[in-house]
């Protein structure tokens, strides 16, 4: 195939090529999640207050986040693989430090320096697919890398306290830095040259983009999803609390969003070629609001019961592996010349619309699933009026 440039490419189909692509992405969601485990240690470890401790982890998140909006619009501006090298060097150094903390001060400002890093990864991937895959193998291409991501929290985790456990804390650290040091990925097509101050051009970039309304559509529905998961990721534990469920068994019904996401992503992988973009996403809204419709009627019934909010959920799951994969490649595809901006942007949005939900649901009581579901209903329900004001585009 050729490159956005028109200069031969990789071939779109070669599994090695995927695989590269989908290793770079995860690899911020892997260094945000595989020390989880750990964290409940650290207090104990460093003498410190367990809010200290959470600062490792939102320090990183803060930073991962932000960070994209500088490199998207530098992967533009001087190509991918430089500005993921980059980004790649500042993780694998800063992995080193965590490793090597002797007080809890050190350790939150090396996960800082190492969300700054690791946000190439996921900016830089999601620009590359716009720059190697056309069509519905963009869109497949991105429901591969959302079958990864779902994967990476739950395996991550699993991993990192069997790792903490046998070797110690500082080796899942090691572990990451061995990882910062890949080097296998394809280099895609150069950018023109481009005059002028890049810091310039990058407020340019970000111009353009807001003024393409198909963009900011596309960015409101994963906005929307992220917002809606997230509600859940933070409420689903106060609520099944109140049924009954202790720290050992929440884990096995939150699974129920991730697995099902995974096997929607799978499902566009293998629609979107016959269907079509439009008809995939109005399945996943569907299922979405479906599922939520389901708890929360259960919740006003009476229902307590924790299968009452994890099988219902099962169609949200479902319905944001349809919706995501065409969403992101949307984002990415509006204007080609800048995807890496455009994926900046969507990261951005993503993570900070994912902590406002979050931070939404301490706001109110969760006695049962009543409160969490209509607060998740009107986040999905914002995502689905950003769907049908696209699709009337």
């Amino acid at each position: 195939m050729t490159t956005a440039s028109g200069s031969p490419g990789p071939a779109a189909h070669s599994p090695w090529l995927i695989a590269n692509v989908l290793a770079q992405i995860s690899f911020g969601l892997l260094a945000m999640t595989l020390c989880l485990p750990s964290m409940q240690e650290w207090g104990t470890i460093f003498s410190t207050h367990q809010a200290d401790v959470q600062l490792t982890f939102s320090g990183y998140v803060v930073a991962y986040g932000a960070l994209q909006l500088v490199y998207g619009p530098l992967s533009d501006r001087h190509g991918r693989k430089p500005i993921l090298m980059l980004g790649l060097v500042v993780a694998g150094l800063a992995s080193v430090m965590a490793a090597l903390a002797t007080d809890i001060t050190q350790l939150t400002a090396a996960r800082l320096l190492q969300g700054a890093g690791s946000a190439a990864s996921m900016v830089v991937s999601r620009s590359m697919v716009q720059d190697l895959f056309t069509g519905p193998q963009r869109t497949r291409v991105m429901a591969y890398i959302g079958m990864a991501l779902g994967m990476c929290p739950p395996l991550a985790t699993l991993i990192g306290g069997q790792v903490h456990v046998r070797f110690g804390w500082q080796t899942n650290f090691v572990m990451l830095a061995v990882l910062a040091a890949w080097l296998g990925l394809p280099r895609s097509s150069k950018p023109a040259p481009s005059k002028g101050h890049w810091l310039r051009a990058m407020l340019s970039a970000y111009a353009r983009l807001l003024r393409e309304p198909r963009f900011l559509l596309y960015v409101a529905i994963l906005a929307a999803t992220t917002a809606t998961f997230y509600a859940f990721l933070a409420g689903a534990p106060i609520v099944l609390k109140g049924y009954g469920i202790g720290p050992d068994g929440i884990g096995w019904f939150i699974m129920a969003v991730p697995v099902s996401y995974i096997l929607g992503n799978f499902m566009t992988s293998r629609l979107i070629a016959q269907a079509g973009e439009s008809r995939v996403m109005a399945w996943g809204q569907a299922l979405t609001l479906g599922g939520l419709v389901v708890m929360l009627a259960l919740g006003l019934g009476g229902v307590q019961a924790a299968l009452a909010v994890a099988l219902p959920l099962l169609l949200l799951g479902l319905g944001h592996g349809l919706l995501n994969p065409p969403a992101l490649a949307g984002t990415v595809g509006v204007v080609p010349a800048l995807a890496g901006s455009a994926a900046a942007v969507a990261g951005l949005m993503q993570q900070l619309t994912g902590a406002t939900g979050g931070y939404l649901v301490g706001l109110v009581p969760h006695e049962g699933a009543v409160n969490l579901g209509w607060m998740m209903l009107a986040f999905a329900l914002t995502g689905a009026m950003a769907q049908f004001f696209l699709r009337r585009r």
